[in-house]
């Protein structure tokens, strides 16, 4: 679904992931990243007034956070 939503929640992006749940191999988390968090609440609030997500039983997302700390190893 997420690569049918262009330009949807990837308008203005500049990257993304996707992660799949290594227990549930049907739940996935996407994270898009964006140059600012300007663009990436505009992102989000175009998102949510599309209704795409109604269907879904977590009305908590999409959440727009900042990084705090990245480490590679």
């Amino acid at each position: 679904m997420f690569d049918k939503d262009e330009p949807g929640a990837r308008h203005g992006a500049t990257g993304h992931r996707v992660l799949r749940s290594l227990d549930d191999p049907n739940e996935v988390f996407v994270l898009v990243e964006f140059a600012s968090s300007e663009a990436a609440n505009a992102a989000r609030e175009k998102l949510l007034g599309a209704g795409v997500l109604d269907r879904f039983p977590d009305k908590t997302l999409p959440r727009v956070v900042a990084e705090a700390e990245t480490a590679s190893y």
